[in-house]
């Protein structure tokens, strides 16, 4: 608990720290509610937020995942993250990262993560952009079967990618990987936006998370589809 408690708190100092810089950003919002035969209720949201002061740029990032069917809940997770980054160049910069993931389907209460590292934009042109990253840190796990904690040292890497394809359709690609030596962490999200308007977008997003040490009986990867309405602000 007091793992929780203590990542909590610096990913709350890390996203209200520079309060007197703008923010924008992002938020997706769908779901599905079902009445008749069978009652299921959905939802999934995401928000992720940006703001820069003067070599420094803060994001933090909110998303949530639940599902309803029958009465019986078959996916409930939620997760908070926020980076750091210190510009040394035009292209490269050093990073300080927070992950905290909630995941009722998992063989882990919680993983929170830590790491520093650094950054470089392996492409920045106006329409496509590539961003990578690497770096060391440290993770905290709780078994959901027993209750004893994992305490390692993880390897992070990133690649982000992203690319106007027409005036209006935009696509990205998120992967995330954090080595331990009890367990690998691995995340891919595939997303698409097209555009309605100025601030508003349909999008589809395939994500695929993947951890390496599981209990038996337990799936090592979980694929999610999603559509939802997206908004900028």
């Amino acid at each position: 608990m007091q793992g929780i408690k203590g990542f909590a708190f610096a990913l709350a100092v890390l996203a209200v720290s520079p309060a007197h810089a703008d923010w924008s950003g992002k938020g997706e919002l769908g779901g599905v509610l079902a009445r008749g035969n069978t009652e299921t209720e959905t939802i999934n949201g995401k928000i992720d937020m940006t703001t820069k002061v003067e070599r420094w740029t803060h994001q933090a990032g909110f998303s949530v995942l639940r599902t309803v069917n029958d009465g019986v809940t078959s996916a409930n997770r939620w997760e908070l993250r926020g980076e750091s980054d210190y510009r040394l160049t035009e292209r490269s910069y050093v990073f300080g990262t927070l992950r905290y993931e909630d995941d009722e389907f998992t063989d882990y209460n919680y993983q929170a993560t830590a790491s520093l590292g650094y950054g470089y934009k392996l492409i920045d042109h106006e329409k496509t952009k590539l961003d990578g990253k690497i770096g060391v840190g440290y993770r905290q796990s709780e078994l959901r079967v027993s209750g004893d904690s994992q305490d390692e040292a993880i390897v992070r890497g990133a690649l982000d990618y992203s690319h106007q394809l027409t005036d209006t359709t935009d696509i990205t690609n998120k992967f995330l990987v954090e080595a331990g030596s009890d367990n690998t962490y691995l995340q891919n999200v595939l997303s698409l936006a097209v555009k309605m308007n100025a601030s508003l977008a349909l999008g589809l997003s395939y994500e695929i998370r993947h951890n390496t040490d599981v209990l038996p009986g337990t799936e090592k990867t979980d694929q999610i589809l999603t559509a939802n309405l997206v908004f900028g602000f």
